[in-house]
């Protein structure tokens, strides 16, 4: 099953100033604005890298100025690699759903495996143009300057307990991000632990929560490099933040949708419309709209709240989940019991027309993790409506990977983000 090893670690040097002001968000969430301050704060900031330009293209140019300055900053001794080889343990601690947690994994290398081997399992679609994105600067840099979030199942935490034990020492990097959460990482180059841990490992299925694109890269990179260069190996690895889904710590936020540009929209047509398959709560405030979705969660009911604007929430809860079933018949009763596949499938597909296609190029469908925004866009009459929905649930993420199938894109948010300049992996020397 999954294989993982140690690998000889590139990191920031004490040369280089302090973690927090080295380290960005994952670049896909970093506006133009963020990653100027990022490098007026520190001009070795990991986003020079991770992102060269505010305008990701074909046009290789950027990619070349990001190798040129990787090159300059471990030539200058502004980044380093580890003379051992290890693993890299990894803590997150934050606050979330009025709780403070943590979830620990730890950083390693991962064979790529392509999806029909079962061994590393997607849950999301992913789009063709950030994976080009990445292709261009893994063949500019060599490098993976920010790990893939991956899952795995560890009932009797027995590689939990390995790592907790690994990292009861002082982390060897410590600090608190603009977001107040603070990151922890240890080096464990042990050869007995790291032995321990890859042997656990080995009968496992990996399930990626966060990062699609970057592995499906991994994968298409892996083969740009047998076919185009002589060397090989190493490029049939990516860095990888692995954790077991039994942590109490995991988070997972729901992603709203926010629907623009309808040529028609009658909020009264709409609800006759959902009658055949929901029950309809009209006219409740935020709050009683908000409290509805939460108890509909607690109840494993399948829910969201529709806003049109005017403080009109819509509680609107599925009648029968046989419906699904006749819908999508050849879907695995996992992705059919889906949330946002009942949005999907019943409302933006049946009623407002927006099919997958559309809904991939984003043009009448939106996302967002802030319900805020989403409620802002709908009474700034910027869009027709907007859909808040409860979260993914972790094993609902395991059933529908475990059965071969995607969730919609923009079904699941891992909270926090993984940070990215940590660690990282220089591919090839």
């Amino acid at each position: 099953m999954a294989e993982i090893k140690p690998f000889k670690g590139l990191r920031y040097t004490e040369k280089a100033g302090e973690p927090k002001n080295l380290c960005c968000p994952p670049y896909d969430i970093v506006s133009g604005e963020q990653r100027q301050r990022l490098i007026e704060k520190n001009e070795y900031n990991i986003i020079r890298l991770e992102l060269p330009t505010t305008e990701a293209g074909e046009d290789i140019t950027p990619y070349r100025e990001a190798a040129g300055t990787l090159r300059s900053w471990i030539n200058d001794g502004v980044l380093k690699r580890d003379e051992k080889e290890g693993i890299y343990i990894y803590e997150m601690e934050f606050s979330a759903f009025g709780k403070n947690l943590k979830v620990k994994g730890f950083v390693s290398l991962v064979k790529a495996e392509p999806f029909e081997k079962g061994v590393i399992l997607p849950h999301e679609e992913t789009l063709s143009k950030a994976k080009a994105d990445r292709l261009n600067l893994m063949k500019a840099t060599g490098c993976n300057f920010s790990q893939i979030y991956s899952l795995y199942t560890d009932e009797d935490n027995s590689v939990f307990n390995i790592i907790k034990k690994a990292s009861e020492k002082a982390p060897n990097s410590e600090f608190s991000d603009d977001e107040n959460v603070i990151h922890r990482m240890w080096v464990v180059d042990d050869p007995y632990i790291i032995k321990s841990i890859a042997e656990k490992m080995a009968d496992k299925k990996l399930y990626i929560a966060d990062g699609h694109h970057r592995y499906e890269t991994a994968l298409n990179y892996r083969s740009y490099v047998r076919d185009n260069l002589d060397e090989t190996g190493s490029s049939d690895y990516v860095t990888m933040m692995l954790v077991n889904m039994e942590n109490d710590g995991l988070a997972v936020f729901p992603t709203h949708r926010i629907v623009r540009g309808l040529k028609s929209f009658d909020y009264k047509s709409v609800c006759e419309k959902c009658a055949e398959y929901f029950e309809i709560t009209p006219y409740l405030n935020r709050e009683k709209g908000e409290t509805g979705l939460e108890e509909a969660y607690k109840n494993g009911e399948k829910a969201f709240v529709m806003f049109t604007g005017d403080n009109n929430y819509t509680l609107l809860k599925l009648k029968e989940r046989s419906v699904m079933a006749e819908l999508l018949p050849d879907k695995s009763e996992a992705l059919r019991g889906l949330d946002v596949s009942v949005l999907h499938t019943l409302i933006l597909e049946r009623i407002f027309g927006i099919d997958k296609e559309n809904m991939a190029k984003q043009i009448n469908l939106t996302y967002t993790r802030s319900a805020d925004e989403a409620l802002s866009e709908v009474d700034g009459q910027r869009a027709n409506c907007c859909f808040l929905l409860n979260p993914t649930r972790v094993e609902e993420i395991k059933n529908v990977a475990a059965a071969g199938e995607k969730m919609p894109q923009k079904s699941t948010y891992f909270y926090p983000k993984l940070t990215t300049g940590l660690v990282m992996n220089k591919i090839f020397d």
